[in-house]
């Protein structure tokens, strides 16, 4: 049986937590470039939730690229404005189209 490389409640500081918050944020760009967006939210959020615990200079040492896709996702597409997921209210897919 295979050993688990991460330990998901042992606490990250320091380097270790930058460096898991840019793999989780490669990971979810990942998943946003081969169209998994349900993966993709979900690892977005774990590495938001990550980048939040991140000081200042610990900040400034994520890539600017991957800080940049991590806002503009998370503003843009997964943003309090937009429908949840597993929501069943979409716009036009079931509708009754009336004849006349």
């Amino acid at each position: 049986m295979a050993k688990s490389k991460k330990q998901p409640d042992q606490k990250l500081e320091g380097d270790a937590l930058v460096k898991e918050t840019c793999r989780r944020i490669r990971a979810a760009k990942g998943l946003w470039d081969a169209h998994r967006n349900a993966a993709c939210r979900g690892e977005r959020d774990r590495a938001l939730e990550l980048y939040n615990q991140l000081t200042k200079d610990q900040k400034d040492k994520i890539p600017q690229q991957l800080r940049i896709w991590l806002r503009y996702r998370s503003e843009k597409y997964f943003g309090a404005h937009q429908t949840p997921p597993g929501s069943s209210h979409r716009s036009g897919k079931n509708r009754a189209v009336k004849k006349r």
